[in-house]
């Protein structure tokens, strides 16, 4: 049985990391979070050690890897706020941990840089989660992708609206700084899963920005890609909105819409499982994605194109 503590046990996705460590039969023996609404962990791991405070919950790890009889920590779980996520990897590294970190790895490609020489310097292996490189539908798309023959792109229109309320801006989640922004905090795992499916990217525009919406183009080895991501609840199609719903996510492949709404439940599960069986993603498998994203929160607007999505006004 393997020992985990989790760094930001009161996150919105902490319980899906508890979840996957009881399903690999592992034991959650030390959590941290400055705030203490975590009683969720009892649902999984009543006897875990909870910290408020990171000086205690070092000296906490440090006690347990020094202990006969609880024994150390083997790997971290990193679900703290993105712009943490560096430095809770490099405590996990430095501990002689590994680490499982919750998407976006970092905010900024030279931090991956950092990141694999402290891998190399610690012997030890830094896993995370990609989960939608997983899933079953997008697994069925790829090798479509690759078998297709004709030599041509694939046009493909990614759109992602979830509707946030006051609260968002007013969380770490809204300050660019320490969330990467809207197409960082939530829409990250859409471009490692386009660059997963459709090779090296080969350009990149950006035509809207704000902080609600954002909404761009990008051209990968085998695909042509519109994309729009947002917050707003009035960017919401019509249809969305009369059924009562706060959501829409549509990904359409030379017109025809794929369904991956579905089968989420179980992916970090299995991404465990994968970390647990050598065949976590690593931090290289990560680069595209967060130079894609480093790139749209940076680069210059272009206001006069023919790649605007649909959904952009």
């Amino acid at each position: 049985m393997k020992n985990f503590a989790l760094i930001g046990a009161a996150g919105y996705v902490a319980p899906r990391h508890m979840e996957a460590v009881k399903v690999v039969g592992g034991s959650l023996v030390a959590a941290l979070d400055p705030n203490d609404s975590v009683g969720v962990i009892d649902s999984y791991f009543p006897n875990a050690d909870f910290f408020t405070e990171f000086e205690r919950f070092d000296r906490h790890v440090d006690k347990l890897a020094r202990s006969k009889d609880k024994g150390k920590i083997d790997c971290f779980s990193i679900c703290s706020p993105n712009y943490l996520h560096d430095s809770h990897v490099r405590f996990a590294l430095r501990s002689d941990a590994d680490v499982v970190c919750e998407k976006p790895l970092v905010l900024n490609p030279w931090n991956i840089d950092g990141l694999i020489a402290l891998e190399k310097d610690t012997e030890r292996k830094v896993n995370t989660i990609l989960q939608l490189r997983l899933h079953p539908s997008i697994i069925a798309l790829k090798n479509k992708v690759e078998s297709d023959v004709s030599g041509k792109k694939f046009d493909v229109d990614l759109t992602y609206i979830t509707s946030r309320g006051k609260w968002y801006m007013r969380s770490w989640k809204g300050d660019e700084k320490k969330s990467g922004g809207i197409a960082t905090n939530i829409g990250v795992h859409f471009y490692d899963m386009l660059h997963f499916l459709f090779g090296s990217l080969q350009s990149s525009q950006v035509h809207l920005r704000t902080i609600s919406s954002t909404s761009g183009y990008l051209e990968y080895q085998n695909a042509r890609v519109r994309w729009f991501l947002s917050i707003d609840e009035e960017d919401l199609p019509n249809t969305t909105r009369l059924a009562g719903l706060r959501t829409y996510r549509s990904i359409t492949v030379n017109g025809t819409e794929i369904e991956f709404s579905g089968g989420f439940s179980e992916l970090h599960n299995k991404s465990y499982q994968e970390v647990l069986a050598g065949r976590g993603f690593s931090l290289e498998d990560n680069r595209v994605a967060i130079e894609t994203v480093a790139d749209i929160r940076t680069s210059t607007l272009i206001q006069s194109n023919d790649n605007f999505h649909p959904f952009y006004k």
